[in-house]
């Protein structure tokens, strides 16, 4: 072997060891898999009940805490929105500070964060904590000291001149970085990206959109549903030269398969927002990825939402689950949650599509996804005229989508138990009103193109927010719990047959694997963040992030609950196309979720803080 490879197998054998090794929580989703699963089981549905809080530590930042602590042997790392902190917490005295890292950003990075100044998590591997800065820099910290070991930049510009920013977590994948780019809503063009772990170098990018050669596909090789894509297949489904802007960000989660030695990620929307202005399927924003993981050469992509007309970007995690049985075979699949509502069960070798349903009932604005292989509508939605944002035109106010284009989910990552064999979803119950209008592209301003309304779905329970429990062998609900809210916290599912999620009033709660809840705190904000756990000293504990903001809370977060901070908003986003009135400003702002949410403001505040779970001493 090479050093180069060497090296790679060293530092990836180290990370699979504190992966397994239930008692750490080293990755920002658990394990490879993004299964969020844990083995620990010394809290229980029997005792969750009795659950208090151990310890608290506030961040010192307010706005959108997303993501969750990594927890490796006796230190806990813990991550803030902008200015992107990061924390080495000492888990034998008490939380006491080990190191504090700060960096210095260029604060024009704020008002190019699209919905809110989130950070979904940092990574380790090879003794380094991964940050990916908000104005794009991706830092690589010593673990024990907290000193910079290398520094590189992932977008064009860190002062946020091009609209790019950082809001993933990064994984660390053998001897390399995955790293996202944030930034469709300004025209950014999106791209996935490995660094060299040792050096920060930069190994492979993988364009969504442009020629083979950027996008890394290979045009008789690379399939789509079983075919092959054909050349240049993310340039020639755009008119001109539309994919130099063409959105498909990578800011959601990913996931790996070491066996085959892929790795998974999905794309964001098309820009711009409005459908009329770019005619054709847009390859490949909104798809399903599978990249070889030493070369990032696509071996296989699905587009969920061709000619996605309503934002529902495609990021949402890939979930990897080895024999479920589907019409009587065994198949090693990966599972997505996407924004527009279905749910995707596919073979993750191959790429075939095994299962598309919905996950929410109330999904109206496709009837199905197209399952015969013999069709030419094989794999594709099939489009409700009435809520086709296209086929309505500009300047057209198309009412009653469901979902909204925050997506029946989010980011907000599911956790699969293989105890029950069912997944448990965080989602969204909201529609939305959505009325498209021509913008022009200039690098840096929003390249939006939509006004967006949103609101609790009709004729439903009259919350935001279902979690469900999913069979994605069959493509059923099994059991639907609702909430007020969205439920916009990542999910933990645990080997002592619990299911921890949090809410955005602030609530962490437990329920068994019916659904039953077994506990519930409320912590000084809204949860956005995931809940982790891991074992310190021989005894369990829970951890979660609050801090009310995301998408869902940026009416708080970003104080566009007032009409001049609406009014801003407006203007900066849309210009010419801003509501005048003022109640009209303030219920679209925020890309359509501050009057959606406003209740929220009932309910919690902005706040930064990590509480600490166990049992009675």
């Amino acid at each position: 072997m090479t050093c180069a490879s060497a090296y790679g197998v060293l530092a990836n054998d180290e990370l699979n060891a504190l992966a397994s090794d239930a008692k750490n929580w080293a990755m920002p989703t658990g394990d490879y898999a993004n299964t969020r699963y844990s083995k620990l089981n010394q809290i229980n549905k029997d005792n969750v009940k009795d659950l208090q809080v151990k310890w608290t530590m506030s961040t010192g930042v307010l706005r959108g805490h997303e993501g969750g602590p990594l927890v490796i042997g006796d230190v806990m790392y813990i991550h803030t929105p902008f200015p992107n902190i990061v924390y080495a917490l000492d888990l034998n005295n008490d939380g006491k500070i080990l190191w504090k890292y700060e960096p210095k950003q260029d604060p024009n990075v704020i008002p190019i964060m699209c919905c809110d100044t989130v950070n979904r998590g940092v990574a380790y591997g090879d003794g380094k904590i991964i940050l990916n800065q908000a104005d794009t820099t991706v830092t690589a910290l010593d673990a024990k000291t907290g000193k910079v070991l290398w520094q590189t930049k992932n977008g064009e510009d860190i002062a946020g001149g091009k609209g790019e920013s950082g809001t993933a977590a990064p994984m660390v994948v053998k001897d390399k970085v995955l790293i996202g780019i944030s930034g469709a809503e300004f025209g950014v063009r999106g791209h996935m990206s490995a660094y060299n772990l040792s050096d920060g170098s930069l190994a492979w990018r993988a364009y969504s959109t442009g020629p083979d050669a950027e996008t890394l596909i290979d045009a008789e090789k690379t399939t789509h549903l079983g075919k092959p894509v054909g050349p240049d297949s993310g340039q020639n489904t755009w008119e001109g030269e539309q994919w130099k802007t063409g959105g498909g960000t990578t800011w959601g989660w990913f996931a790996y398969d070491p066996e085959l030695n892929l790795v998974y990620y999905g794309t964001g929307n098309p820009s711009t927002w409005n459908p009329v202005q770019r005619p054709g399927d847009n390859r490949w924003s909104m798809t399903i990825m599978a990249r070889d993981a030493d070369t990032g050469m696509a071996k296989w992509l699905y587009q969920m939402t061709p000619h996605d007309e309503w934002d529902y970007d495609g990021v949402n995690e890939m979930i990897l689950v080895d024999d479920m049985q589907i019409d009587g075979a065994a198949r090693d699949v990966l599972v997505h949650f996407d924004r527009n509502g279905f749910a995707y069960t596919m073979d993750r070798a191959t790429g075939e599509l095994l299962v598309a349903k919905k996950f929410d009932p109330t999904v109206n604005w496709a009837t199905e996804v197209n399952m015969d292989p013999d069709s030419d509508q094989y794999g594709r939605p099939q489009v409700v005229a009435e809520f086709s944002t296209q086929q309505n035109g500009e300047d057209t106010n198309t009412t009653g989508v469901c979902p909204a284009a925050l997506g029946t989910k989010d980011q907000q990552p599911a956790t699969y138990s293989p105890k029950t064999g069912l997944f448990y979803v965080p989602t969204n119950h909201v529609c939305m009103d959505y009325e498209p209008y021509k913008v022009s592209y200039t690098a840096g301003q929003p390249y939006v193109g939509a006004t967006v309304s949103m609101y609790p779905t009709p004729n439903s329970h009259g919350g935001m927010g279902n979690f469900i429990a999913w069979d994605a062998a069959k493509g059923e609900i099994v059991w639907s719990k609702p909430e007020q809210f969205s439920v916009w916290s990542g999910a933990t599912a645990t080997e002592g047959d619990i299911v921890f999620y949090g809410t955005l009033e602030g609530y962490i709660k437990a329920v068994d694997n019916d659904g039953n809840e077994l506990y519930k705190f409320k912590t000084p904000s809204g949860i956005i963040g995931n809940i982790n756990t891991f074992e310190h000293g021989g005894k369990q504990y829970i951890a979660v992030l609050s801090g009310v903001g995301g998408w869902a809370g940026i009416g708080l977060a970003g104080g566009l609950l007032q009409a001049e901070g609406a009014a801003a908003w407006q203007q900066a986003v849309a210009g010419e196309n801003a509501p005048s009135d003022e109640s009209a400003s303030i219920s679209t702002a925020g890309l359509g979720a501050v009057g959606g949410y406003a209740a929220l403001a009932d309910y919690t505040t902005l706040g930064g803080q990590l509480t600490v779970f166990g049992l009675p001493d």
